[in-house]
């Protein structure tokens, strides 16, 4: 292996790592979604993967088709852009009608007391929330759709640096071999931050109490996304 293609493979796992760490929009909607849903561990990591598999994928297509079509690197970048724009704005929607739904949610469990006189003339109260037990069946088909959501966002978000940075100086001598090894390297680098940014703060978000917060933590989720949106649209991260 030439040197030049071990510096171009060091490349790719540094890149993988940095643009990872640095895009929030990476980890922070799992984050929020696996507290919010109280998806179990495991769930949690595959929704990871699924969502990071499809997000590398879309742009390695794209990239072996321009270089099979011979399609200059500077209408691919175009292209790129585009999907950005577009990720960030599904992000930014999605973000604001889960917060918008989160808050109603909240609003209809917000507990209450209730006084009871028996007979004997013995009074209590209790406190409960109407809504959380009826929320709770109609909750089932959002909890279906929204890993669906999550991964159809990261199908459009685009891998900024892995065409023209990495998979097109990676063609040498009509071989695709050195392409595809780059662009392994950086899906490895790329998805194995997420997973680990992602397991470390669930598991961390796991032990932390809400206590009054916790019916608020569907808006607060919403709240995340619709940042990481605005992070991607308006700042460019």
């Amino acid at each position: 292996m030439s040197s030049e293609m071990i510096a171009l493979m060091m490349t790719a796992a540094t890149l993988g790592f940095v643009h990872t760490l640095f895009g929030p929009d990476h980890y922070v909607p799992f984050i929020a979604m696996s507290k919010a849903r109280q998806w179990a561990f495991p769930k949690t990591m595959i929704i990871t993967f699924l969502c990071g598999m499809g997000h590398i994928l879309s742009s390695v297509i794209l990239g072996f088709l321009g270089i099979v079509l011979g399609v200059a690197v500077i209408r691919l970048e175009a292209i790129e852009s585009v999907r950005g724009e577009w990720a960030g704005w599904l992000l930014l929607i999605f973000g604001f009608t889960y917060f918008v739904w989160g808050i109603h949610q909240a609003l209809r469990n917000r507990p209450h007391t209730h006084f009871h006189i028996h007979d004997d003339g013995i009074t209590h109260a209790h406190n409960h929330a109407h809504a959380q037990a009826h929320a709770h069946v109609h909750d089932e088909g959002a909890k279906s759709i929204t890993p669906w959501v999550l991964f159809t966002i990261f199908v459009f978000g685009p891998c900024e640096p892995l065409i023209p940075i990495l998979m097109y100086p990676a063609m040498t001598n009509g071989s695709l071999f050195p392409v595809t090894l780059v662009a392994g390297v950086f899906a490895l680098a790329t998805i194995g931050t997420m997973m680990t940014l992602v397991a470390a703060s669930s598991l961390g978000l796991a032990r932390l109490p809400m206590g009054g917060l916790e019916r608020f933590s569907h808006a607060l989720a919403g709240f995340a996304i619709f940042a990481c949106g605005g992070a991607m649209t308006f700042l460019g991260l």
